[in-house]
């Protein structure tokens, strides 16, 4: 018997316990976390045009995707780009969010999805442009810590005027 209960002891002890309500209080907390950094950093980042509070939703080794393909590794390098585009094209923007799904791959990686509006953007002529909306594919991460967005994929979802037939 022995044989039996000692291995089964030894396995049953090296699992570790967590009730269901813990597993639901920490994913509870940790989605209230991430709610919180596309609130209070990357909204509000944006809002007021801050390129350096915005950078601070991402991780410092950032992989970042806008809708046009642009890309940009690291935070700092973030903070550039989005310090350029606030003083031109997204100087006047508004950007308003709604998560519609958080998905946890593990305990500390989620995956979100967020759609997007913007208003206020102006073309490369500095003439207002159409409002757009869209897609952000987010890749959040945490090391027992805040969580950062460590990957971000940005669809533009915007209806484009068809073009005209061609001429036979």
């Amino acid at each position: 018997m022995r044989k039996f209960v000692v291995p089964f002891l030894f396995m049953t002890l090296s699992v570790p316990a967590i009730g269901a309500a813990d597993t639901d209080a920490e994913y509870v907390a940790a989605k209230a976390a991430i709610n919180t950094v596309l609130t209070y950093r990357f909204v509000a980042g944006w809002n007021d045009h801050d390129a350096h509070v915005f950078a601070s939703a991402f991780a410092e080794d950032a992989d970042f995707t806008n809708d046009r393909g642009v890309s940009a590794v690291g935070r700092y390098l973030i903070e550039q780009l989005h310090a350029q585009v606030f003083q031109k094209m997204f100087s006047k923007s508004h950007l308003s969010v709604e998560v519609k799904k958080i998905r946890f791959l593990k305990p500390d990686v989620a995956v979100v999805d967020v759609r997007w509006e913007m208003t206020g953007s102006l073309t490369a002529d500095g003439l207002p442009a159409p409002n757009r909306t869209g897609l952000l594919d987010l890749v959040f991460t945490t090391s027992g810590g805040p969580w950062f967005i460590t990957v971000m994929h940005n669809t533009d979802l915007t209806a484009v005027a068809a073009a005209p037939p061609a001429a036979k």
